[in-house]
């Protein structure tokens, strides 16, 4: 699957599920309305996870009654165009995009808000549907996404030569004069931690949070970041763009801390390397559920999503995507290993302080590709 590039290029980091799906519960009683049409849900999301056909739905469907009529596409711009189509087909009645193309959907008049009263809004896990996350997801009052998986860009550190703890992990070391040949990380992430450090320290005119939204101020404050990180250049003993390229950076060309997903936290766990936020908050993606307008099914919409909230659900839909869970208590019924990493990584705190990618529309994408290759010329 190709999603944008700052989310889902990183699922390698958590394979496998110890909840066995093949051994499911009894059937369990759900409410009278969910049952009021047709008794399913069409449901349009990503292809590339045949687990969810063969694992997942056939969960949901033993615990739910309800069955899901699953249509794949490959990308969010599909999602996109298949919604359009359904304001006149009224073939689809939800899908998962991601949040920050959650309001984009909305202005497009393609989905309505969800009945919050029917979810079950505690499930989550702090800091994913509550705080900045869920303000985002909130617009004119209407609850117009909610959560299903995420991921996140942090630090990756040598145990032995670049120990970190919580309190001292920070996006400015990565730019600290005494990291020269130790560092590695990702262009255009790099030079939004960039920003967001000097932001952190009073060092910006305007927060570096209204450049993704006005192309003027994108320019005012990406040229000050690039202008900061080329001082900070020798830091960077190798660029990465991918998970191998991000491995190799620490077991090949010395690099011994870098700022990349957690896929390579994860994959170098048991070589000497620690995953931890930085004080300023990690990175963070999260793709959810959104209503159709004029969705048939909205209760048995409203079951899926709520579903996917519990701990069962969560870990079933996170174990399909090799993401993280969203339901409180999900991560325990992963693999072990994964939910050793999780809990080393990403205390309350650190859930709450998450940094979720702003919204960025196609002028901002191109803009940023050219300040990236301005900082690898440099």
């Amino acid at each position: 699957m190709k999603k944008t590039e700052t989310t889902m290029n990183r699922r390698s980091v958590l394979k496998g599920t110890a909840i066995g799906l093949g051994a499911l519960a009894a059937p369990a009683i759900i409410p009278r309305s969910a049952l009021a049409s047709s008794g399913e849900v069409n449901f349009m999301g990503w292809a590339g996870y045949p687990v969810l056909a063969e694992k997942v739905f056939p969960a949901f469907t033993a615990k739910t009654g309800i069955k899901v009529n699953f249509t794949e596409q490959p990308s969010q711009d599909d999602f996109f165009a298949q919604a359009k189509l359904s304001m006149q087909t009224g073939a689809y009645d939800m899908s998962e995009p991601t949040l920050d193309r959650a309001l984009g959907w909305y202005q497009n008049g393609l989905i309505q808000g969800w009945d919050t009263n029917k979810l079950a809004m505690d499930n989550y896990v702090t800091g994913l549907a509550d705080g900045s996350a869920g303000e985002r997801a909130t617009v004119d009052g209407k609850r117009l996404i909610v959560p299903s998986v995420w991921g996140t860009e942090a630090l990756v550190y040598s145990t032995t030569d670049m120990p970190l703890t919580r309190e001292s992990a920070s996006l400015g070391m990565l730019f600290d004069p005494g990291n020269t040949g130790k560092v590695t990380g990702r262009p255009h992430s790099i030079l939004a931690s960039m920003g967001r450090y000097l932001d952190s320290i009073g060092q910006l005119p305007k927060p570096w949070i209204e450049g993704y939204s006005n192309p003027d101020t994108m320019v005012e404050l990406w040229d000050i970041a690039l202008a900061d990180a080329i001082k900070a250049k020798g830091n960077f003993v190798q660029w990465w763009s991918g998970e191998n390229e991000a491995q190799a950076a620490f077991l090949t060309n010395g690099a011994v801390l870098g700022q990349c997903w957690d896929s390579t936290g994860y994959n170098l766990r048991d070589q000497g390397f620690g995953f931890l936020p930085p004080k300023e908050g990690a990175f963070a993606w999260n793709q959810g559920f959104v209503l159709l307008s004029n969705a048939k099914n909205v209760e048995q919409a409203t079951e899926l999503a709520k579903w996917i909230s519990s701990a069962e659900g969560s870990a079933a839909w996170a174990s399909a995507f090799s993401a993280n869970p969203v339901g409180k208590g999900g991560i325990d019924l992963m693999d072990p290993a994964v939910a050793k990493f999780y809990n080393a990584s990403f205390d309350e705190a650190a859930l709450k302080n998450l940094y979720w990618w702003p919204n960025q529309e196609a002028w901002f994408v191109a803009k940023r590709g050219e300040y990236a290759d301005k900082l690898k010329a440099a």
